[in-house]
């Protein structure tokens, strides 16, 4: 396919079709699902119909037996959400299949979705146990590049495969960042971004938002994403963001459950266990894309952004962002190896990653000659090791050319091995 961009998901899709009768896709409208899927169409043969066609959607609802049997697997079916009434059809043709030819139904059906609220419950309670469900968000530094999106983890041998990479000054990484990480945004240079988002936004709220809640005024759901969006990279506190926008607490988590669902924004949770008292409970949140963010938040070009106060939030945003797609992309949840740390005497760790018992701390920095006195806040993990885990490298990521130790276990890492 002419300008793809390979993506580092398709050999964790590919496993998938392997192992499982039916693989679902979801993710935020237009970080590339279908341009994937066709390009997977063409590779594997499989047949490609999309719910986006009214003729075809109209089908499906109204005669899913039929659509199925005018649609034989395999098969890519676009846009499920429009049609969930095809599920409970789609699991009997994969039961029938799994009886008649000796358990071999995998990799019948590929799915895709973006307003996941309407597909999940469908889901869960047709397919179980006969799905993957994988998520795409936008493209990755590293799939931008051409470069293998390794898990993210700050031990010795990644950051050394890592630290030859493509380098980025800031203004070409604040470019990047004020850009985003749309496929669409990436692939063509001359499409202004100002007139991009506000085309997908305006798609949002028509296709999404007035099919999930009511919102009688959307200008006011606008003025409450860009409110999240000045937030990212800070903690969530309803009481205060209901004060602003002049809304009851049960609005302000509807509409963000909304926005989380939908893909566009992350919590990263706080790090709790036994050993460490004192504990903040809130999440921190991100946007997935940093280019939306830089739209909700009003900024215009690259260069203001670099220099504004927002400047630190939103490259903290980035990489938090670049790292959670390094685990999704490898088809792992980030939920389960992510987190932060802070509190109640203030003191803070922007992300932990944990993985076979070693947590692994990392502070994140937009300078090229942060302070190596950061990484002293790392001693208020100590008391885990009493619990049995163990205090693995860690360092602070920045705009370094290369790492740099900082003492036997940390070093100060660039921002090009994540």
């Amino acid at each position: 396919m002419k300008d793809y961009i390979k993506r580092s998901i398709e050999s964790r899709i590919l496993r998938s079709l392997e192992t499982f009768p039916i693989v679902l896709i979801t993710g935020a409208r237009q970080t590339g699902k279908t341009t994937l899927l066709r390009n997977l169409q063409t590779e594997k043969q499989y047949r490609y119909v999309t719910l986006d066609n009214p003729v075809e959607r109209d089908l499906a609802k109204n005669d899913p037996g039929l659509f199925l049997k005018k649609y034989m697997p395999p098969l890519i079916i676009d846009e499920i959400q429009y049609a969930t009434e095809l599920l409970p059809y789609i699991k009997i043709a994969v039961d029938e299949k799994t009886v008649n030819d000796d358990g071999n139904s995998n990799g019948m059906y590929i799915l895709t979705g973006s307003q996941i609220f309407k597909m999940m419950k469908g889901v869960s309670e047709s397919l179980a146990g006969r799905v993957s469900v994988l998520t795409l968000h936008g493209l990755s530094t590293n799939e931008r590049f051409g470069e293998d999106d390794a898990q993210f983890v700050p031990v010795a041998g990644h950051l050394a495969a890592r630290e030859q990479k493509r380098k980025m000054g800031l203004a070409e990484l604040y470019e990047l960042i004020f850009r985003g990480q749309f496929p669409r945004l990436a692939k063509d240079a001359k499409l202004d971004t100002h007139e991009y988002y506000s085309g997908y936004l305006q798609t949002y709220l028509e296709r999404d938002i007035r099919d999930l809640i009511a919102v009688r005024n959307e200008a006011k759901f606008l003025k409450f994403m860009s409110s999240i969006a000045v937030r990212s990279g800070q903690e969530l506190v309803y009481d205060d963001l209901a004060k602003e926008m002049e809304i009851d607490i049960k609005t302000a988590q509807s509409w963000m459950s909304v926005l989380k669902t939908s893909g566009l924004v992350y919590f990263l949770q706080p790090y709790s266990n036994n050993a460490i008292k004192r504990i903040v409970k809130r999440p921190k949140l991100y946007f997935m894309d940093t280019g939306l963010a830089c739209f909700l938040s009003k900024y215009v070009d690259s260069q203001t952004l670099e220099i504004s106060a927002y400047s630190g939030s939103i490259f903290e945003t980035y990489v938090v962002s670049e790292i959670i797609k390094t685990y999704v992309n490898n088809g792992k949840y980030p939920e389960m190896y992510l987190y932060y740390y802070r509190d109640n005497n203030r003191k803070e760790i922007d992300l932990l990653i944990l993985q076979n018992g070693t947590v692994y701390p990392i502070e994140i920095k937009k300078s090229a000659n942060p302070s190596k006195t950061i990484v002293k806040n790392f001693g208020v993990l100590a008391p885990l090791e009493k619990a049995g885990l163990k205090i693995g490298e860690g360092g602070i990521i920045c705009m370094m050319d290369r790492v740099v130790p900082i003492d036997e276990k940390n070093s100060f890492i660039p921002i090009q091995c994540i």
